[in-house]
């Protein structure tokens, strides 16, 4: 590869894009690779600061940082994701709504490689709309193709590097204790809220059912909801240490096996998870009906794309766990339970 100057180069071709960047209008490439360069070019060309431009002499045994970059992202990819069209030698990863689900140990190799670059969002995150959550590239303008090749054989040993878990549609019954609520002396506020994370999940509220601060009376609503085909029961209040907050009790006297009670998150301490038969049974505490993102957010998605929720990863939420409360939620755009 040689410089040449610009006002030589008429009549060359471009090896690679050319980037014009004005601060606080725009960046962006101005002449694309493979672009003749033309006479009238020049001058755009020196406003840019390209007083040489490259000619490319590829050595045998080298690639192209386009073509590394179509290869890293073919191999890297998995289910849930599309790929942009390459530009500036860069290709982002862009994914479906799901679970986003990036393979750390693979992704950590790949980018012990000199000069390869594969950047992703944190695995674990919520997506509920199509975005853009990974990106690769390589360093140098020419790599060694045996630098690529390790990419490919690495991937080559997992599923994939970066994928999308799909949510799954679950039917879910809702109970919401409380004697003030049951008896009408308040009007209740959860059921909106949980019937508006599902359905921005892709799930259903199946049903809402009251229930007064008897564990018995909740616990028969629980085990009613599970009757009638729930995929998942949610059970709302009585989740703190008063003596009328039972909802715990209930959930442990449907038989259901408790995996954990209390998380390190905050807010989401009062959190319990437990299993009656292959179905989830949640148990929420109030900050989730107030609360942006919560407990809540960090661990029903993962439940919906098919993961099963483990003590341990609860236990691993106490780093990052502590929300920072900021005055404009981004969530999950945060680094909120990763």
């Amino acid at each position: 590869m040689k410089t040449v100057p610009v006002q030589d180069a008429v009549g060359m071709v471009l090896c690679h894009d050319m980037t014009k960047i004005v601060p606080g209008e725009c960046k962006g490439p101005v002449f694309r690779k493979g672009h003749i360069i033309a006479e009238e070019d020049v001058r755009t060309l020196l406003e840019i600061g390209k007083e040489h431009i490259y000619v490319l002499g590829m050595d045998p045994g080298t690639i192209h940082e386009n073509e590394a970059a179509q290869r890293i992202s073919a191999a890297a990819k998995g289910p849930g994701i599309t790929l942009t069209e390459v530009s500036e030698g860069r290709i982002n990863f862009v994914a479906a709504p799901g679970l986003l689900d990036v393979n750390v140990e693979a992704l950590t190799r790949i980018n012990s490689i000199e000069e390869v670059v594969l950047a992703t969002m944190h695995t674990g995150q919520q997506i509920t709309e199509t975005r853009a959550v990974a990106g690769t590239r390589v360093v140098p303008l020419v790599i060694d193709e045996d630098k690529i090749r390790r990419v490919e054989a690495i991937c080559a040993e997992y599923d994939y590097v970066v994928g999308v878990k799909p949510f799954r549609h679950l039917n879910v019954g809702l109970v919401t204790t409380g004697s003030e609520v049951y008896h009408g002396r308040i009007k209740d506020k959860f059921g909106p809220v949980i019937r508006s994370k599902f359905a921005k999940l892709g799930s259903e509220v199946m049903g809402q059912t009251l229930s007064s601060d008897d564990p018995a009376m909740t616990r028969d609503a629980i085990l009613a909801f599970v009757a009638e085909g729930a995929d998942m029961v949610v059970v709302t209040g009585g989740m703190s240490v008063d003596p009328d907050d039972q909802t715990p009790t209930a959930i442990r006297a449907t038989g259901a096996e408790v995996l954990t009670y209390g998380s390190p998150t905050f807010p989401g301490v009062m959190f319990m998870v437990a299993d009656l038969d292959g179905i989830p049974v949640l148990g929420l505490p109030g900050c989730v009906m107030y609360y942006r993102a919560s407990i809540f957010d960090i661990i029903v998605p993962r439940i919906l794309a098919g993961e099963r929720v483990t003590r341990e990863d609860i236990v691993a939420l106490g780093h990052g766990g502590f929300c920072a409360t900021c005055e404009v939620c981004r969530y999950p755009v945060c680094p909120f339970g990763k």
